[in-house]
C-alpha cells in the first residue's frame, strides 16, 4: 500500500469518526457542550472548533500544491482563521455541517494526489508567520494525527458527560486482505 492509499484510509477514518464524535455530541445540551471541562480548548465545542481551525489553516497551505492550483477554490476562499482558539461556529449544527463538507473536501483533496505529489516540499508560514520548508507527505501525516489528537481529546469530554462514541480505533477502517 502506497503513501496515497494510506492517506486515503485516514481521509475516510477522519470521516467516520467526525460523525461519531458529532452524533454524540449532538445528543448534549448547548449548555454541556460549551462547559469549561479543564481541557486545552476548554469545551467539547471549543475544541471541536479547534479541529475545524486547524483544518482550515493547513487545508489552505495544502492547496498551494502545484496539483491543487486549479482545484478547491472553496477552500481557498475559507476565511483565514484569526486564532487557534477561534470560535468558528458557535451553534453545534452550524459546525457539524461546515465539518461534513469540509471531511468531503479532504475526501476529494486525497483522491487527487499523485504518490510524486507527495514526495514535494511544501513552503509555508505558520500564524506566527515563520517560515518553514518541510515533505508534503509529513505534513499530511501531521494533518491526520493532529486530528485524532484532538479527536481523542474529545471522545474523553464525551465520555465525562456520559456519552459513549463508541469503537474509534483505526483498525476497524481497515479492510480485511485474503493471505498470498
Amino acid at each position: 500500500m502506497g503513501l496515497k492509499e494510506h492517506f486515503q484510509l485516514l481521509a475516510a477514518y477522519n470521516q467516520w469518526m467526525n460523525a461519531k464524535v458529532y452524533e454524540a455530541a449532538g445528543r448534549l445540551s448547548a449548555s454541556e457542550l460549551t462547559k469549561d471541562r479543564g481541557a486545552f480548548f476548554g469545551s467539547i465545542l471549543g475544541t471541536l472548533n479547534h479541529i475545524v481551525v486547524a483544518d482550515t489553516l493547513w487545508f489552505k497551505r495544502f492547496v498551494t500544491h502545484p496539483s491543487c492550483l486549479d482545484s478547491f477554490q472553496a477552500v481557498v476562499d475559507l476565511e483565514n482563521p484569526k486564532s487557534l482558539d477561534q470560535i468558528v461556529f458557535d451553534d453545534l449544527d452550524g459546525l457539524k455541517e461546515h465539518r461534513i463538507w469540509l471531511d468531503r473536501q479532504i475526501i476529494d483533496w486525497i483522491s487527487h494526489l499523485s504518490e510524486g505529489d507527495l514526495d514535494i516540499v511544501l513552503s509555508y508560514h505558520n500564524m506566527k508567520g515563520v517560515s518553514a520548508n518541510k515533505r508534503y507527505s509529513s505534513l499530511v501525516l501531521h494533518f491526520f494525527n493532529h486530528q485524532t489528537h484532538h479527536r481523542g481529546q474529545v471522545s474523553t469530554l464525551l465520555s465525562q458527560a456520559g456519552m459513549d462514541v463508541g469503537v474509534t480505533d483505526l483498525l476497524e477502517r481497515i479492510p480485511n486482505e485474503t493471505q498470498v
